[in-house]
C-alpha cells in the first residue's frame, strides 16, 4: 500500500513533527465494545501503513492492554513515528476490579492514581515495559483535574504533581529521556493550572475544541500560543454525536446538542459536505492545533475516517456557520475570525 501525503506540524518548540492526523489507541483496548486483538494490530499497521506517524496509548485504556497491542506492532516499525502515552496511574494486578469500568476484556489489572515524582517514574518504566520499548517521544499526564477526580478529590493530587511528578517529567524531558511533556485531559481549566506550574510542550484536550463546541478557545488557545505550546485535539466527535450517535460527553446528548448538531448538519448539507468531514478537519484551522486524534476500531473504520479526511471543504462553509452564530466569536477559520 502508497502512503498518502498527510501533513505534518511541529510540536511545540521541539523538534517533533506529527501528521496532522493520528490514531487514539483506547477504543482498540475495547471500551464500551470488545475489539479482538488481531483487529487491533491490524488498525494500527494500517495506520502506519497509509502514512499517519502519530500513535497514543495510556495504561488506562484496557488496564494495560492498549500499550500491549501498540507496542506489538510498533515495536518493528518504529521508526519514523511518534509515540506517547501517560502517567497519573499506575496498574495493581487484581482478581476482580474495585469499581466499575468501561473497558471489555481488560488485563488483569486495576488502576491506582498517583501523581508523585515517584509515582511519574514508576508508570513511565512501567510503560516501557508493557510496551517492549525503551522510550516513547510524548508523555501526558492523565486526567488530573476536577472532572475525573472532584474538587476536593483533586487537591491532593494536584499537591503531587506540584511539589514532584512536574519535575520528574522534566527531569525526563531534560535528560532526551522524550522529547515533549504535557497533559491529556478532557477539561480546559486544568490546564491553565498547568502553565501556573512551568512550560510545557503540548496538550492533548478531549472534546472542548471541536466544530460542536469551542469553550477552550480563550483562554487556554490563545495561551498556547503564546507560551509556543501545541494542541493534539482527541474526541473530535465528541464521543458520537457527530457521526450520527446519540451521545456526548459519554452520555445521551441533551435536547441542545441535539438540536445544535442538526443546525451543524443543515449547513454542512447545503455545501455537500458530511458532518463527520467537517467535525474531523475543523480543529486544524487553529494555528495552536497540530493534531486531531479519532479513535477507530478497525482498518475499515479508518478507511472511512481518511475519507472524510480526503473530503474538500470550501471556506464559505467555515464562513456560514460563523454567519449563524454557530462557531464561538474569535474562532479561527480560513480567512480571518468567526
Amino acid at each position: 500500500m502508497t502512503a498518502r501525503i498527510i501533513e505534518k506540524r511541529q510540536i511545540g518548540k521541539t523538534g517533533l513533527e506529527i501528521t496532522t492526523l493520528g490514531l487514539g489507541c483506547a477504543s482498540l483496548a475495547g471500551i464500551f465494545t470488545d475489539v479482538p486483538a488481531d483487529q487491533a494490530r491490524a488498525t494500527i499497521s494500517h495506520a502506519l501503513d497509509v502514512g499517519i506517524n502519530y500513535v497514543d496509548t495510556a495504561p488506562q485504556y484496557g488496564y494495560g492492554r492498549s500499550e500491549h497491542l501498540v507496542g506489538d506492532v510498533l515495536r518493528e516499525r518504529r521508526a519514523g513515528t511518534v509515540l506517547s502515552t501517560k502517567v497519573g496511574r499506575k496498574l495493581k494486578p487484581v482478581t476482580g476490579w474495585s469499581e466499575p469500568h468501561n473497558w471489555v476484556n481488560p488485563l488483569p489489572f486495576d488502576q491506582v492514581y498517583d501523581y508523585s515524582y515517584d509515582g511519574v517514574m514508576r508508570s513511565y518504566e512501567d510503560s516501557l515495559q508493557r510496551l517492549g520499548m525503551n522510550g516513547v517521544d510524548i508523555l501526558y499526564v492523565h486526567d488530573i483535574g476536577t472532572a475525573t477526580h472532584g474538587i476536593e478529590g483533586n487537591k491532593p493530587l494536584w499537591k503531587q504533581l506540584e511539589t514532584g511528578g512536574y519535575r520528574a517529567l522534566r527531569e525526563l524531558r531534560d535528560s532526551g529521556a522524550v522529547k515533549a511533556i504535557g497533559l491529556g485531559v478532557n477539561e480546559w481549566q486544568v490546564l491553565m493550572d498547568a502553565f501556573a506550574l512551568g512550560d510545557w510542550d503540548v496538550f492533548l484536550l478531549a472534546g472542548r475544541y471541536t466544530l460542536l463546541e469551542q469553550t477552550s478557545l480563550s483562554p487556554f488557545m490563545t495561551t498556547c500560543l503564546e507560551r509556543g505550546a501545541s494542541v493534539v485535539i482527541g474526541g473530535p466527535f465528541n464521543s458520537g454525536i457527530l457521526v450520527g450517535g446519540s451521545t456526548f460527553n459519554y452520555a445521551k446528548a441533551p435536547q441542545a446538542i441535539v438540536d445544535r448538531v442538526k443546525a451543524l448538519e443543515t449547513v454542512c448539507q447545503d455545501f455537500g459536505v458530511a458532518l463527520p468531514a467537517a467535525a474531523l478537519q475543523f480543529p486544524l484551522t487553529h494555528p495552536a492545533v497540530c493534531n486531531v486524534l479519532p479513535g477507530p476500531k478497525s482498518p475499515e473504520e479508518l478507511d472511512g475516517i481518511l475519507k472524510w479526511w480526503d473530503a474538500k471543504i470550501p471556506d464559505a462553509l467555515w464562513g456560514e456557520l460563523a454567519n449563524q452564530g454557530l462557531l464561538a466569536v474569535g474562532t479561527p477559520i480560513p480567512g480571518g475570525v468567526a
